[in-house]
């Protein structure tokens, strides 16, 4: 018996993902099918010049218009607009945002459902850094500098914000759609701190946020798209915002 009330509308921006979204889109459909739950993906391409756009258009003539949802923008115009663009093409109920480059794993979007279904929380978010149950989180492929950098943001936030959340600078979340369209309205972020202030906005408005623990996986193609420049923009960001919130 299938989830029929609920729909999971998951939002992937792109950028050069060719050789990821064929696999990654398998792996969501694959998740949701066993799953019995009802889904799409919102594919946000931000004018890949690799051909992702090709490749998405050929994946929505196997899966159908109903799963698969092309939404793509002429230019490279940020993280944050993506995924404002792509919400208001989501017809799921449930929005799940993640990156399209397998450092997020769709296996745990079950795990994420089921939080939800039981705590009725208005966000889940997937924590490197937290164990619940029997399932803890954790980091692979990250050397020393990096874990230690990660660690290091999520922990100047935290002490500077309070927000009481792990993972704030992780990006695989579901929301309750209404939630996150009225958190991503008030979020002013383009950046890397984008994921972060959506985190402080939401919990100082109120929402209730529970914790799912995931395994992060560093890219497997690509290059990784975190460098010096937006260390310091992250910084700045979680600065500036608590001077605001």
């Amino acid at each position: 018996m299938g989830d029929t009330k609920n729909k999971y509308s998951v939002i992937l921006p792109t950028y050069n993902e060719r050789e990821n979204l064929p696999i990654i889109v398998w792996l969501i459909q694959k998740t949701f099918t066993e799953n019995k739950l009802d889904w799409e993906v919102v594919v946000v391409d931000d004018g890949s010049p690799d051909g992702t756009l090709e490749i998405a258009k050929q994946l929505q003539k196997l899966y159908g218009p109903e799963h698969i949802n092309l939404k793509p923008r002429e230019g490279k115009l940020g993280l944050g607009t993506a995924y404002v663009h792509g919400l208001v093409h989501c017809t799921g109920n449930y929005v799940i945002i993640m990156d399209a480059d397998f450092s997020h794993h769709p296996k745990f979007i079950p795990e994420m459902v089921k939080i939800q279904k039981e705590t009725d929380a208005d966000i889940v978010t997937g924590t490197r850094y937290a164990t619940r149950g029997d399932i803890k989180g954790g980091v692979y492929g990250w050397d020393l500098f990096r874990k230690f950098t990660s660690r290091t943001a999520n922990l100047i936030a935290d002490v500077m914000l309070m927000p009481g959340v792990s993972d704030l600078t992780g990006s695989f979340r579901l929301y309750k759609k209404h939630v996150l369209e009225k958190v991503i309205t008030s979020t002013q972020s383009k950046g890397y701190s984008f994921q972060m202030e959506m985190m402080v906005r939401a919990k100082a408005m109120g929402y209730k946020v529970e914790e799912c623990p995931i395994t992060f996986v560093d890219r497997i193609y690509g290059d990784s798209k975190l460098g010096g420049s937006e260390i310091v923009e992250y910084l700045k960001g979680v600065f500036n915002l608590w001077l605001k919130v």
